[in-house]
């Protein structure tokens, strides 16, 4: 799949999914339009939670052929890169707050075959990301405090996307997580954003398919043309 191209995408996030049913959770957003799958990787320390690793990643790669979007939450980004692109992840999204050498991991990505993007924290302000903004695939402005799902969106972060999207190529993505569903979509899509990320939204729906698909149309009909250029 074109990953890039200049479209709303939505990332299903398998945080929210039912782990005792993963390979039918997994089928079921995809056969139902899901863009990519969001892979939330927690260790504890860089965010008061955990949730799972690259085995598990490397287990479910066998049940999808849907492009692997992992973002690690973790103290060491560059330490894990390697095991987690191995796995089966086709991005390696990690946090600017995480590492005092963003560079190194980029360069490391990259040799690896990857594609990279950056997540800042909502109180981060979008000029940190300036001297490496050239360098990395995506931008994923976090909507909530990570760590956990299931948070209300954080709407002072709407102007950061705005001022982030105004700085990016045609070819880098801007993704927003935490919080979304059909109406804060719109919200974010009136900023720039591109590519929506949804756990609670879509996992804890009676019908994950069809509250999928209501944030994609809400979205799409909010969808600042000219965000991609």
């Amino acid at each position: 799949m074109n990953i890039k191209s200049p479209r709303i995408r939505i990332a299903p996030s398998l945080l929210s999914a039912d782990f005792g049913r993963l390979k039918e959770e997994i089928a079921r957003v995809e056969a139902g339009g899901a863009d990519l799958l969001h892979l939330d990787v927690m260790d504890g320390h860089f965010v008061p939670n955990i949730s799972f690793g690259f085995p598990v990643i490397e287990k479910i790669r066998g049940y999808s052929k849907l492009y692997f979007d992992t973002h690690v939450m973790i103290t060491d980004p560059l330490k894990y890169a390697e095991a987690f692109i191995k796995a089966g992840s086709n991005n390696y999204t990690f946090h600017i707050e995480a590492t005092n050498e963003p560079q190194r991991v980029i360069e490391l990505v990259r040799k690896l075959g990857c594609d990279v993007g950056i997540s800042l924290n909502p109180t981060t302000p979008a000029n940190t990301l300036d001297p490496i903004l050239s360098d990395i695939d995506l931008v994923l402005v976090m909507s909530v405090w990570p760590g956990f799902g299931g948070q209300k969106f954080i709407e002072d972060v709407l102007p950061k996307a705005e001022q982030i999207r105004s700085k990016l190529r045609q070819n880098q993505r801007l993704e927003m997580d935490g919080g979304i569903d059909s109406r804060t979509a719109v919200r974010a899509v009136r900023a720039g954003v591109d590519t929506l990320v949804a756990g609670s939204a879509i996992f804890n729906a009676p019908d994950s398919v069809a509250a999928m698909n209501e944030i994609r149309s809400a979205a799409q009909a909010h969808y600042r043309q000219g965000a991609s250029r």
